[in-house]
């Protein structure tokens, strides 16, 4: 794959863990946005998308925000101290959250970093592909409305109803779906 640039949100009260990660996160590898304040994480995370989102849990009860932020496309790591790193992990891992205990060597956040980006490129895969098949479904769908609409009206049999879509669709250049729009329109009460 491609050396992207990956986005990152990294939300810390703890300067330490910033300064750290601000100078292993650098460009052009990394595009990272950093803030000390939940709130404003959580607005910069819906007003655009982060490949990756890195939440600080504090002392290792914060744990709303990485929670709240595990349903987008991003992939999140919330560190976590040491010794609660067990319960923790445990509670999150069901949102999908990777935990990553605190202090880090470089090493090892590298390696989590690098497990992340997998993770995002895996999650992009998938999302494409149930994109497709959303509108693949939404074909099928509107195909088979438009095959009953010309069998109810134009008392075709399935299979002639399913050979004009499929040969009136080539004549005319259209796609398929867009056919099916066209006789849903036409005789649709």
């Amino acid at each position: 794959m491609e050396a992207d640039s990956h986005s990152v949100l990294l939300v810390s009260k703890d300067s330490k863990i910033i300064s750290q990660i601000s100078a292993f996160l650098m460009p052009p590898l990394f595009e990272l946005t950093t803030t000390s304040d939940f709130n404003e994480a959580r607005r910069l995370s819906t007003e655009r998308s982060f490949n990756i989102i890195i939440a600080d849990s504090g002392e290792g009860y914060d744990t709303d925000f990485a929670e709240n932020v595990s349903d987008s496309y991003s992939t999140v790591l919330l560190l976590v101290p040491n010794e609660h790193f067990d319960e923790i992990s445990y509670r999150v891992e069901g949102f999908g959250i990777l935990t990553v205990t605190k202090p880090f060597e470089p090493f090892y956040f590298y390696n989590i970093m690098k497990i992340a980006i997998a993770v995002q490129y895996k999650m992009q895969t998938l999302s494409s592909q149930t994109t497709k098949l959303k509108n693949k479904m939404e074909e099928i769908r509107l195909v088979n409305r438009a095959k009953l609409l010309l069998m109810e009206h134009l008392k075709m049999t399935e299979a002639e109803a399913h050979r004009y879509l499929e040969k009136e669709a080539m004549d005319r250049g259209l796609k398929r779906i867009n056919l099916a729009e066209q006789v849903i329109k036409t005789y649709q009460n």
